[in-house]
């Protein structure tokens, strides 16, 4: 790769900006992605750290876009050449000061046979967990909603029904994703960023809709009133559509992506390894599930409804900013990281949270954090003026009684 961005480089000196732009492209696309080096150092090192590789590449390639000074070229190139080679020392276990020992003896090893094997294991274990782990807490927390809000057991499993079929069908369309990518040659390429990007910003709507209508519910005489009024079946039907929608992009958005990171591990040795991480990563994830849902009974209502609409918000601005970045690295959006973003960290609760040190990423879940508050305080104060209408209400029936 250093090679190729070398010749970026070059070519950039020369005056060919398409040039360097299609160097740094291809060391992404050609290299860091096909070879393999992006899945395990996203299992092995961080996903935190993949999204901080992803997004040096990118910032090359706005330096070509913007036809900015050979310095500035030079001066992300060797960044990226750097990031590159601290990754590469850690993913072999050795130091620049080992660079010149004998590898072909280490490798030999024992030893290096079980360190390749634990690398096998961490890659695959934490990849399921990590992309599983949104969809588990979006499909948790609503069956855990509907089992909440629902009376009889008949109409809980009625209603459960559609979101437990989106998730499965969303595990469907990831492995038929997964299979066209690879027939057309768009696997590990511009184009499966910009269907992620596309996929993610569509949750991004889904989840903004559903995480409204649920604190809008959040008072139990809301709820009450709701469930009572003349449109009850028809909104009822509608709402659970779009909660299996949810649970069918929450899985679907990462799916593809994990199929297409196990296609090369199981392809390279090191299989029960690879099946090891995979199905101790899904038990986890089971237990995250049942812990969801279980618990979720013991919180009385109000506090229910509030912290699943409030999780649903944290997660379309989670969404909102891993989408835009995901648009980014597709090349359909130019980043800028300026002064005033660039300090932002890279590290694990920073991804989960969508969060990255770019424009285009912080400019808009800030807007969309400002809507937010100013919508939730209308949904309290509506609830809280429901709640006295209905108490109010109440006494006025009382009193015809008396």
């Amino acid at each position: 790769m250093h090679e190729v961005i070398d010749a970026g480089v070059a070519a950039f000196e020369a005056g060919d900006m398409k040039g360097a732009w299609n160097c740094i492209n291809d060391a992404y696309y050609g290299y860091y992605e096909t070879t393999g080096f992006e899945r395990v150092a996203m299992g092995y090192i961080s996903g935190a750290r993949k999204s901080e590789m992803e997004l040096q590449f990118s910032a090359c390639k706005t330096v070509t876009k913007n036809n900015g000074t050979l310095e500035e070229f030079q001066t992300e190139a060797e960044t990226l050449k750097s990031m590159l080679r601290d990754d590469a020392y850690i993913l072999d276990g050795t130091s620049p000061e080992d660079e010149a020992a004998d590898d072909a003896a280490a490798e030999e090893s024992s030893g290096g046979t079980r360190s390749a094997a634990a690398a096998t294991f961490i890659a695959c274990f934490t990849i399921i967990l990590r992309e599983g782990f949104e969809a588990i807490l979006v499909v948790g927390a609503i069956v855990a909603y509907l089992l909440k809000t629902k009376n009889s057991d008949e109409e809980k499993k009625r209603q459960v029904r559609p979101v437990y079929a989106g998730a499965i069908l969303g595990i469907v369309a990831s492995f038929v994703s997964a299979w066209i990518l690879n027939q057309v040659k768009l696997a590990n390429s511009a184009s499966q960023e910009v269907i992620e990007g596309v996929t993610a910003l569509i949750a991004v709507v889904v989840l903004y809709w559903v995480s409204n209508w649920m604190v809008s519910k959040s008072e139990s005489e809301a709820w009450s009133s709701y469930i009572k009024s003349k449109v009850a079946s028809s909104s009822q039907r509608g709402s659970v559509f779009a909660l299996a929608f949810t649970a069918f992009l929450a899985v679907y958005r990462e799916g593809a992506e994990v199929i297409l990171f196990f296609q090369p591990m199981l392809a390279g040795g090191n299989m029960r390894m690879v099946w090891m991480g995979f199905v101790i990563g899904c038990i986890c994830l089971v237990f995250v599930y049942l812990a969801i849902r279980f618990l979720s009974f013991r919180i009385p209502l109000k506090p229910f409804f509030l912290g699943t609409s409030i999780l649903m918000f944290i997660m379309s601005i989670a969404f909102l900013g891993s989408g835009i970045k995901e648009l980014i690295e597709g090349d359909v959006i130019t980043m800028t990281s300026p002064a005033w973003v660039s300090w932002i960290p890279s590290n694990p609760v920073l991804e989960i949270l969508g969060i990255y040190p770019t424009v285009q990423t912080v400019v808009p879940q800030l807007l969309l954090l400002a809507v937010t508050i100013i919508v939730f305080i209308w949904h309290l104060r509506r609830n809280k003026r429901l709640k006295l209408e209905a108490q109010a209400a109440e006494a006025q029936m009382e009193g015809k009684q008396d």
